[in-house]
Formats: C-alpha cells, sequence, structure tokens
C-alpha cells in the first residue's frame, strides 16, 4: 500500500516504543509485507532467518527485534515487538472503516454500470464503464474494476486476506490494506470469492473468466485471458501466467506459478510450479501423458503378481 502523502521516520517515531536509527527525515513511502516489498516501503522482521533477506531487500525502513548495523540508505525501528508495531501502522492508515449505505459516496462508478439491488458497494471503490454488479455481490472498500466486468450474485471481491502469526498463545490477523484489481472484461461466476492482498493487490487480468464457486487467494497475480472452472481454490500469492485453464475443482498451493498457456485438467492438485505450454492432471500433478502411462502400468499389477506367483518366482 502506497502512503499519500509519504511520512518521515520522526513523523512515526511516536507511534511506538522502539529505538530509531537512521535519518529522521528518511522517508516512508509505503507499506508492504516482505512479498511485496518495493522501494520506499516499510516493512517488519522478527525471526534471524530472515534477517539477511529483508535487510537486503527493497525496503527502506525494516522493523526488526534486534539492533544489527543499518544498511547504507535505509532506516531501521528496533522493537521487541515487529509484527504489533507493523500491524499498528497498517491500522493507523486502512483501518475499517464503516458505510452505512449500499452504494458509498465516496464510491465512483463509471457511465452505463448497473448496481442491482441489494448489491453492496464499499468505500472508495472505482467501478469502471458498462460493468454488471449483481443482486446480493460484495465489493469491498477500495477495490478497483475495470471497464466491461461482471459480478455475479453472492460473490466477495475484496474479503481480507486469509494470513495469521502463529504465536504462543494464539494466532493473530495479519491485517490487509491491499486491494483486488479487476481488469477489463472481467467475469466472476457467482459465489465466488476474491480476496485482497496483505499489503499489494490482487490482480485478476484482461478478459479472463471465473466460474462459480472459485476461491482466488491474497495477493494472487492472474494473467489475461485465463479460464478457472468452478470448485478452484487457488493459494495466496501464486502467479498464473496468460491463456491458463484450470477445469474444475483444481487446487493449486501457495507461492507456486503455473506457466503461459498451462492447461490443468479437473479434480487435479498442483503442489509444484508447472511449465508452459503443456497439459497436466493428477494428485500430485504431472504432465498427463506420464500420468496416464502410470495409471496403465499400475492397472497390470494384478496381472504381473498373478505370473510371478504362479511360475514360483514369488
Amino acid at each position: 500500500m502506497k502512503l499519500q502523502p509519504v511520512l518521515t521516520l520522526k513523523e512515526i517515531e511516536g507511534m511506538m516504543n522502539a529505538k530509531f536509527i537512521g535519518d529522521p527525515n528518511h522517508i516512508i513511502s509505503g507499506i508492504n509485507e516482505i512479498h511485496k516489498v518495493e522501494e520506499g516501503d516499510i516493512t517488519y522482521v522478527d525471526h534471524p532467518k530472515y534477517y539477511k533477506k529483508v535487510l537486503e531487500s527493497k525496503a527502506g525502513t525494516i522493523i526488526i527485534n534486534k539492533e544489527v548495523d543499518c544498511p547504507e540508505g535505509k532506516a531501521l525501528i528496533v522493537s521487541d515487538d515487529p509484527f504489533r508495531d507493523y500491524i499498528s501502522i497498517v491500522l493507523k492508515y486502512r483501518a475499517f472503516e464503516s458505510s452505512s449505505k449500499s452504494i458509498s459516496d465516496s464510491a465512483v462508478i463509471g457511465e452505463g454500470s448497473v448496481i442491482q439491488p441489494n448489491a453492496f458497494i464499499g468505500n472508495h471503490v472505482v467501478i469502471g464503464k458498462n460493468c454488471i454488479i449483481h443482486a446480493n455481490a460484495t465489493i469491498y472498500d477500495h477495490s478497483v474494476l475495470g471497464d466491461n466486468v461482471i459480478v455475479h450474485s453472492n460473490s466477495v471481491i475484496g474479503a481480507d486476506a486469509y494470513y495469521y502469526k502463529r504465536k504462543p498463545d494464539a494466532y493473530y490477523k495479519m491485517e490487509s490494506c491491499g486491494r483486488v484489481v479487476l481488469e477489463d472484461n472481467v467475469e466472476i461466476g457467482a459465489l465466488t470469492s476474491v480476496d485482497k492482498g496483505v499489503s499489494g493487490d490482487t490482480v485478476i487480468g484482461k478478459g479472463t473468466k471465473l466460474d462459480n464457486h472459485v476461491q482466488i487467494g491474497h495477493d494472487c497475480v492472474i494473467g489475461k485471458n485465463v479460464l478457472i472452472g468452478s470448485h478452484c481454490a487457488i493459494g495466496g500469492v501464486t502467479t498464473i501466467h496468460d491463456d491458463v485453464i484450470l477445469w474444475a475443482r483444481v487446487s493449486v498451493n501457495k507461492d507456486l506459478v503455473i506457466g503461459k498457456g498451462a492447461v490443468v485438467l479437473a479434480l487435479s492438485g498442483v503442489d509444484k510450479s508447472l511449465e508452459a505450454g503443456k497439459t497436466y492432471w493428477g494428485i500430485p500433478v504431472g504432465e498427463v501423458r506420464r500420468k496416464w502411462k502410470e495409471i496403465s502400468a499400475g492397472s497390470r499389477l494384478p496381472e504381473i503378481e498373478y505370473k510371478l506367483k504362479s511360475t514360483g518366482v514369488i
């Protein structure tokens, strides 16, 4: 999430009880967790395993639970609980904002777009031209829809990321400050959920079509002209390139990449990144020709066992 206006290190010093290392005029232009961090962002790290990755990342300001040498051009905030302090900044700049109307006064709706009865359009939503939002669909705050987008009934665009931090006493919510962006000519089937990014954007590219009962996790980036069949579930931070087809009830694990033009047949479980231009099937998924050969070979095992027993080999 980008900050408007930008902050200085000095301006956030009063927000937390921590040690600040760096130029007081050091600029903070955004908030991002490490998967989406960009130049000028503030992020956090609280485990030694990830110190090096975060300190060498694009992040300009790092909330950390150990005092270390400050990399050149960066600023550090040494905190006893970096997660808590990171969330405090998120909640200050993207706190929950209630709405008393079905269509928020701050929403921007383009010419020719139709909002059917009982749909909810949240705060600061932007909807392009000639869109149709069907009855009982919900568009959460800050979502962005392009032109000619269709969202069918009972779908939810922009719900919070399913992202929690485990601590000894409980799971703590990673508050979401990202958005959902639906580009031009996207169609979202009924009873489908597209979660917002934790701190960046969940993006569905131009011309992509989702069937009913689909789940898109936080921070996914889905390319152009992708088809996703009913009951598919896509884990967070997954990238699906252009022209991919996922047929019904495909499950995709988090943090994976599916290459351009790949086809995954129905009832498959994707547990690894997939190359472009190939057809896959199975649990775990594999190239379809190889999977069929495996099934064919497996079907012959009883016959092979019988022959081995009848000849006294086993």
